[in-house]
């Protein structure tokens, strides 16, 4: 009977419990490396994938592939998102003892979780692959990788790559597998089997992995919203709104969804977009690009997704002019009558006009009370009281200041995020963490506590509780 019989022959419960005894074995192989041999590994699976000609290679690859995006987006994601990941990790100590409080007489010491089981979108599949497992690895896990399956095949070339240079310098290839023909199947039969749940993708199967019984990181849905206000600087703001809205033809779910002009600006910026290639759509066009955005039931047309927009014009049957990199859809509502005020994941962009600061605010908590609370919103401005009045107010994790969204929010060189493609959106997208997850939330940690030097003394009620001990009879 041939390899390839077997296999088929196989339930999904029976494939992924083969795969999880493989990565458990790798795994057990690295619990005791040192923080040099980890290290080492890390660097390694990044440049197998990152070094001159090959991320080229694969950045075409992904992109005939998946036909989502455009190459440069996915050059920037394996050539250079994942050396600044690296880059923000390698310096990390993740062996050993992590932290010592003196003060508290405890010291934490890190473990390593076991098996991860990492979901990877069709979107990012170039680069989430390499990002996820280089944080296992960094805490000593191994990974299985169930990639969406309009990329298995690049899933699969990546990877490979990572397990050829593990296997250079003497670990184990298992630490990174790649499920090869993926299913619903067997990424639930993934879920229920790993020790922890990595899941970037689609809510459903987001969703799946905080039911699959397994501890879980998920992210919420993405749906930046964007606010520029009276004090920005608009050629400065209008430049990096386009980035954002164009880099990878907006793959990114944290690419400028919806953005906020205050009133004194509005006609200024409408301006400045048009001269960077941005398209002001009629009312009558509008309603052709809903029609091709959305079916009847207001499901996301999977075929726009990511897409450049002289593709999108063809379908919606809209003429535009040479040049055009994105749409700007005037909106005032939100909510499921209002579908332009959700997640696009193509190059339109909402625009509202907002009076003040807290118009603004107000109808960024409106549109994230639709989609994407939790996750992300972002304000071009010089006034450190609007930044924080909006941060403050908002329900959200991450603020990003007169910086491009969807290329700052995972981190970049010109903040000091954490470099990820998994965002936290806390209990607001219903998640359990507002995190950049990196390695640090791949890890156990061990708690050691000493007596201490002297003992804590309780303190009397008068210092404890002051006033409320008269008022509390």
């Amino acid at each position: 009977m041939s390899e390839h019989t077997t296999k088929v022959d196989l339930s999904p419960k029976e494939e992924i419990r083969g795969l999880v005894e493989r990565s458990r074995v790798a795994q057990k192989k690295i619990e005791n490396y040192t923080q040099e041999q980890v290290d080492e590994l890390i660097r390694a699976m990044v440049w197998s994938v990152a070094r001159p000609g090959v991320a080229e290679e694969i950045a075409q690859f992904t992109l005939d592939e998946t036909q989502l995006g455009n190459y440069e987006g996915k050059f920037l994601k394996i050539q250079r998102k994942t050396r600044a990941t690296l880059m923000d990790i390698i310096d990390d100590k993740s062996v050993g003892i992590l932290e010592e409080d003196p003060e508290r007489a405890i010291v934490k010491i890190a473990k390593p979780m076991g098996v991860i089981g990492a979901l990877a979108p069709s979107t990012n599949p170039e680069a989430t692959p390499v990002i996820k497992a280089i944080h296992a690895v960094k805490g000593r896990n191994s990974i299985i990788v169930a990639p969406h399956p309009r990329a298995k095949l690049t899933n699969k070339k990546i990877c490979d790559l990572m397990r050829n240079a593990l296997e250079t310098y003497g670990a184990p290839a298992d630490l990174v597998i790649g499920i090869e023909t993926p299913t619903l199947e067997l990424t639930n039969e993934l879920m229920n089997q790993c020790d922890r749940v990595l899941a970037t993708g689609g809510g459903a199967m987001v969703n799946a992995a905080y039911s699959s019984g397994t501890p879980a990181l998920g992210v919420g849905v993405g749906n930046a919203v964007i606010t520029v206000d009276e004090t920005a600087d608009l050629e400065d703001a209008s430049d990096k709104i386009k980035i954002s809205k164009t880099l990878d033809l907006a793959a990114s779910c944290s690419a400028d969804n919806s953005v906020i002009l205050v009133n004194t600006i509005y006609d200024e910026m409408i301006s400045k977009f048009q001269k960077k290639g941005g398209y002001l759509v009629s009312e009558e066009e509008k309603e052709k690009l809903k029609n091709t955005l959305w079916d009847e039931e207001g499901h996301l047309n999977t075929a726009i997704v990511a897409q450049p927009a002289d593709k999108i014009a063809e379908m919606a049957d809209i003429s535009i002019p040479e040049g055009t990199e994105f749409y700007i859809v005037p909106e005032t509502g939100w909510g499921p009558d209002h579908p332009f005020s959700g997640e696009k994941l193509s190059v339109v962009m909402a625009l509202y006009k907002a009076d003040n600061i807290d118009h603004a605010i107000e109808l960024t908590n409106n549109i994230q009370s639709y989609q994407g609370q939790g996750h992300s919103c972002g304000i071009y401005s010089n006034s450190d009281e609007n930044i924080m009045k909006l941060a403050n107010v908002t329900k959200t994790s991450r603020v990003m200041v007169n910086q491009p969204q969807s290329a700052s929010n995972s981190g970049n060189l010109w903040n000091g995020m954490r470099q990820t493609f998994s965002l936290g959106c806390g209990s607001w997208g219903g998640n359990g963490t507002n995190n950049n997850i990196s390695w640090r939330d791949l890890i156990n940690e061990t708690w050691v506590s000493k007596p201490l030097t002297e003992t804590k003394e309780l303190r009397s009620d008068e210092e404890l509780f002051g006033d409320v001990m008269d008022k509390i009879k």
